[in-house]
C-alpha cells in the first residue's frame, strides 16, 4: 500500500487525553481516533493490526478443536435474570448498557455471552454424545465504565474473543481448560508478547477455578505477585500468602490504657510503644444485599494487615443466603453521612473492639439489627494483644480471645497478600511484584448458569444431570494495545513482527530523485509479491518527517533508497534494535524474508 493512499495523519504532540504511552502512541501515529468517552475508530492501520491478532487466535481456537460462531449482541433481558445476573451487571457493578425497545421489552448489549450460549445448550444438546463442546466468536463487548481510560484499555466498546465449552464431567472441564491454557500462552507467545499466567478472582463470572493471562508492562492496572522459582503467580485479588511472624506482646496482664488522639494504627503502636502485629484493628464495612437489606461488618484483622475487599466480597455473597439474598450490590466503608442512616449512637471510631455492642444498630426493616462478625487468620493466635476499648480515647492491652473476648463464627482468609510476604507453598520463597495487562481470563464455571437456567443433557445411564461449561476470554484489541505498551521508546511504537500492521516500509528521501523513485517501486512490488507486506512512503515530504514517522508507526523493517543506491545498495534500518545496514538491492527480499521468517517462528 502507497502510505499517500492511506487515510495516515500523524500528530507531534501527545493528545492531552491520553495518559499512559501506549494510549499516547495509537492516537499520535493514526492507528485510533477517539470519537466519545471510551469510544474509538480503528483506522486502517489498527485494524490490520486488530486482524493479525484475530487470526492467531482463530488458529489457535481452532487447533482445539473449538468452532466458531456468532452470538447477537442484542440480549433479551429474561435471559440474564434467569441467571440471575440481570441486577448485578445493571445495578450492582452498574456495566451493562440496558434498554427497552418499542414493545416495551428489556434488552441488554452483551457484555458477555454465558446467558445466550447457555440457552443454546439448553434448546440444542441433549445427549452426553454431543459433548464436549466448544463455541467461540470474535465480535465487539460493550461495557458501560465508571472511567474510561486507556484508550483500548478499558474502553466502552471493545473487540472481544470468548469461548464457551460443555461437559459431562469434571474431567473433560478440566482437560478443555488445560487446553485453552495452551491455545492462551501460544496466542501470547506468538503475537510476541512477555506475560505471566496467574491464579485469578472469578468475579461475578463466577465458577470454581480461574486464571487470567497478564501482559507485563508498568503501566498495567492489575498487581500480580509471584515468586521467582516460577510455582506460584496470582492477581493480588486472589493471592495468598504467609505474613511475617507477629513479634512477642509485652503486655501480660490486661488493663484499660487511656489513648487520647490515637485514632490510628501508627498513633496508637507509638504511644503504647508496641508492634502493629500486636494489635487487632477492628474495620467496619456496610454490605447492601439485592433485596435491599443492608448488613453492618465488623473485619477483626492484625492491626499490620490490610482487608482485601475482593475476597470480603466473595465471603459476603456465600452468606447472601443467610440474609433471604443472592448477591451483593455494593461493598463499603461507611462515611459519617451513611452511618446516620443507622446508628443509634455514635461509634467509637478508631476505637472499636471486636464485641461492640449490636445496639449501635438503630435497625429496621431494611437494617439487619446485628454485626455480621468476620475474623481474618492473621489475629486467630494473637496473645496479650491491643484493641480498642469501645470508648473514644482508650485502648485496651494484655487481651486475649476467649477470655477478654469471643472468637467470631467466621474465621476467614481476608488479608491482602503482598510483596515480601512468604509463599504458602515454600517459606523460604517470598514473593515478588509485577505490574500486568489482562488479556486474556479462562474460568471453569461449572454448573452455575446451567443449573439456574436449565441447561440439562442425558447421561449413559438415562439420567437427566445439568450440563458442566468452561468459559475462555481473550481482549483482542486489548492484546493489541498492550503490545505497544510493552514494546516502545522515545520515538514511537515497536511492533512484534507477527501482528505489525506492515513488516516492511520502503523509504523515498527524495521524491524527485527519478533513480530512488524507480528502485523503491521495484523493491515494493518484489517484497509484497514475496509474501513481506511492505508500504511506500511516496508521500512529498522531507526525508526526515517520513523518517520520524516510520518511527513513530513502529514498522519492523525500515528500506531507504538514499545515497547507497550509488553502489547498488539500500539502508535497511531494524525498528527494534535501530541496527542499519547497506544491503545489495537484489538481494534485500531475500533477506528480510529469511529475517521475518526466523522472527515468527521463535515465537511458534
Amino acid at each position: 500500500m502507497r502510505l499517500s493512499q492511506i487515510l495516515f495523519v500523524t500528530l507531534r504532540d501527545d493528545p492531552a487525553d491520553a495518559e499512559i504511552p501506549s494510549h499516547k502512541l495509537l492516537l499520535r501515529a493514526g492507528y485510533i481516533r477517539r470519537i466519545g468517552s471510551g469510544i474509538y475508530a480503528y483506522l486502517p492501520l489498527m485494524w490490520r493490526v486488530l486482524q493479525k491478532v484475530s487470526q492467531i487466535v482463530r488458529e489457535e481456537m481452532n487447533a482445539t478443536g473449538a468452532q466458531e460462531c456468532l452470538l447477537p449482541q442484542l440480549q433479551p433481558a429474561d435471559l440474564w435474570k434467569e441467571s440471575g445476573r440481570w441486577d448485578t451487571y445493571t445495578k450492582a457493578e452498574g456495566i451493562m448498557f440496558s434498554l427497552i425497545d418499542r414493545r416495551e421489552q428489556q434488552l441488554g448489549l452483551g457484555p458477555t455471552h454465558e446467558e445466550v450460549i447457555t440457552a443454546i445448550a439448553r434448546d440444542m444438546i441433549r445427549s452426553y454424545r454431543q459433548l464436549p463442546l466448544n463455541l467461540y466468536q470474535i465480535q465487539t463487548k460493550f461495557r458501560d465504565e465508571i472511567r474510561p481510560r486507556f484508550g483500548l484499555m478499558r474502553g466502552r466498546e471493545f473487540i472481544m474473543k470468548d469461548a464457551y465449552s460443555f461437559h459431562a464431567d469434571e474431567a473433560s472441564l478440566k482437560e478443555t481448560y488445560q487446553d485453552m491454557y495452551k491455545a492462551y500462552s501460544n496466542i501470547l507467545r506468538r503475537s510476541g508478547l512477555a506475560f505471566r499466567a496467574v491464579e485469578a478472582d472469578s468475579g461475578a463470572i463466577g465458577g470454581s477455578g480461574s486464571t487470567e493471562f497478564m501482559v507485563l508492562a508498568e503501566a498495567g492496572e492489575d498487581e500480580v505477585l509471584y515468586t521467582e522459582d516460577g510455582k506460584y503467580a496470582a492477581n493480588v485479588e486472589k493471592a495468598v500468602s504467609l505474613p511475617i511472624d507477629a513479634e512477642t506482646s509485652r503486655f501480660t496482664t490486661y488493663e484499660k490504657r487511656d489513648t487520647p488522639g490515637t485514632e490510628t494504627i501508627e498513633k496508637v503502636c507509638q504511644l503504647l510503644n508496641c508492634s502493629p502485629t500486636q494489635l487487632v484493628k477492628n474495620v467496619l464495612y456496610q454490605t447492601v444485599y439485592d433485596n435491599g437489606i443492608t448488613v453492618l461488618v465488623l473485619i477483626s484483622i492484625r492491626g499490620d494487615q490490610e482487608v482485601n475487599e475482593v475476597k470480603l466480597q466473595n465471603e459476603l455473597t456465600k452468606l447472601a443466603p443467610e440474609y433471604g439474598a443472592k448477591t451483593i450490590i455494593s461493598l463499603n466503608v461507611p462515611n459519617v453521612e451513611a452511618q446516620q442512616a443507622w446508628t443509634a449512637k455514635s461509634l467509637p471510631l478508631g476505637y472499636i473492639a471486636p464485641d461492640i455492642a449490636d445496639e449501635y444498630i438503630n435497625a429496621n426493616k431494611q437494617i439487619h439489627p446485628k454485626f455480621l462478625r468476620l475474623m481474618d487468620q492473621t489475629a486467630v493466635d494473637l496473645k496479650n494483644f491491643v484493641t480498642g476499648a469501645n470508648e473514644a480515647g482508650y485502648h485496651v492491652v494484655g487481651a486475649n480471645w476467649s477470655e477478654q473476648f469471643q472468637l467470631p463464627r467466621l474465621i476467614v482468609d481476608i488479608r491482602k497478600a503482598r510483596p515480601g510476604d512468604r509463599a504458602t507453598h515454600n517459606p523460604e520463597q517470598t514473593l515478588e511484584s509485577a505490574r500486568g495487562i489482562e488479556a486474556g481470563h479462562i474460568f471453569q464455571l461449572g454448573t452455575k448458569y446451567s443449573e439456574a437456567m436449565g441447561a440439562t443433557y442425558t447421561n449413559e445411564q438415562g439420567e437427566e444431570k445439568p450440563l458442566l461449561m468452561g468459559c475462555f476470554g481473550v481482549g483482542v484489541s486489548r492484546l493489541a494495545q498492550a503490545a505497544v505498551e510493552q514494546s516502545y521508546d522515545k520515538d514511537g511504537i515497536i511492533w512484534p513482527i507477527a501482528i505489525a500492521p506492515y513488516h516492511a516500509i520502503v523509504t523515498i528521501p527524495n521524491i524527485k530523485d527519478a533513480q530512488q523513485i524507480e528502485i523503491a517501486q521495484k523493491l515494493y512490488t518484489e517484497l509484497n509479491q514475496a509474501g513481506i507486506e511492505t508500504l511506500l512512503d511516496d508521500r512529498d515530504e522531507r526525508a526526515g518527517v517520513k523518517f520520524k514517522d516510520a518511527d513513530l508507526i513502529g514498522i519492523p523493517y525500515r528500506i531507504v533508497t538514499g545515497r547507497a543506491i550509488a553502489n547498488g545498495k539500500v539502508e535497511v534500518v531494524e525498528r527494534a534494535t535501530r541496527n542499519s545496514q547497506e544491503i545489495v538491492i537484489e538481494e534485500v527480499t531475500t533477506t528480510l524474508h529469511k529475517w521475518i521468517t526466523a522472527a515468527i517462528q521463535v515465537k511458534n
